[in-house]
């Protein structure tokens, strides 16, 4: 299994949103790098699901429901999507802050390539950023 982390304005799409339409298409994506990490999800794989712009935090989890098609908002095959549906809020959102003070996380894409709306998080990552979550 591999895990992701996928990034939403809150007020454009929330993972409240989410969990009230129990399953979406990740679309909009016009970023290669990112285009290359939805192209690369498998069914089943976990995503982090993180508010940007506002709050600044992990607050969910999603799973790949079905992978990558082409994004049905553009024109050709250039783009795509995937199928994403919720898992499990987390206990405590995880916030950028405490994320970039968390010294093992410092390599982490989210620290180092913030702009990057769909990116690769190792399982490290993933486990401590669980701990976190829990810990509050």
């Amino acid at each position: 299994m591999n895990y992701w982390l996928v990034k939403s304005e809150p007020y454009v799409y929330s993972y409240s949103d989410l969990v009230r339409d129990k399953q979406t298409f990740w679309d909009g994506v016009r970023n290669y790098a990112a285009r290359n990490n939805l192209r690369a999800m498998k069914k089943g794989d976990q995503v982090f699901f993180y508010h940007s712009n506002e709050g600044l935090a992990i607050v969910g989890i999603a799973k790949v429901a079905k992978e990558a098609y082409p994004d049905p908002t553009a024109e050709g095959d250039t783009w795509s999507v995937v199928d994403l549906k919720p898992v499990r809020k987390l206990k405590n959102p995880v916030t950028l802050d405490r994320i970039k003070a968390e010294k093992s996380l410092a390599a982490m894409e989210l620290v180092v390539n913030s702009r990057l709306s769909v990116q690769k998080v190792g399982e490290k990552e993933w486990n401590t950023i669980l701990k976190i979550a829990e810990e509050g």
